[in-house]
This record gives structure tokens, sequence and C-alpha cells, in this order.
């Protein structure tokens, strides 16, 4: 398994959210606002939202591009995997 140049941004961004999302639930469990909550979890939805758009662009950037070249990989594989990917974006 390789990993892509975008993999460590992608980690970086995931553990902030995962920061910010360990803060929300000490936030709950303080009895905090829910408007700062709220405000919170927006911020971790983008985060991860951000890291998943990454990883799918990086992926149809090298992955795929790679496959279709790739004489060994079908095309109807490529199409399929191509296919299956945009369920994410």
């Amino acid at each position: 398994m390789s990993t892509h140049a975008s993999h460590p941004e992608i980690v970086k961004r995931l553990k902030r959210a995962e920061g910010h999302l360990r803060s929300i639930v000490a936030m709950l469990e303080e009895g905090r606002d829910c408007l700062a909550i709220a405000q919170q979890m927006q911020a971790v939805e983008g985060a991860i939202a951000s890291a998943k758009k990454t990883l799918v662009h990086d992926h149809l950037d090298h992955c795929l591009d790679r496959a279709v070249r790739d004489p060994s990989h079908s095309p109807d594989d490529t199409i399929r995997e191509f296919k299956e990917l945009t369920k994410y974006l």
C-alpha cells in the first residue's frame, strides 16, 4: 500500500477534527451552551468533509489515472471504481 503526498495533510486534518470532537463531548458533559456546541460540530463536519474531498480528488488524480494507463487493469474495472468513488463526492 502506497502513501500519497496528500495523506499526511489528511491525517493532520482528521487529528484536528478528532481533538475538536473530544472538546464537543466535554462541552456536552459540562452542560455548555448549545450554540457553541453546534458551532464546534459544524467545524468538525467541515474538517472531515475537506479531508474526504482531498482524499477522493487525490484518488482520482493518481489511482484512477494510473489504472487507465495500466494495460492489466480493464476499462470496465476502472469505470466501476470511478462510479463507486463518485458516491463519496
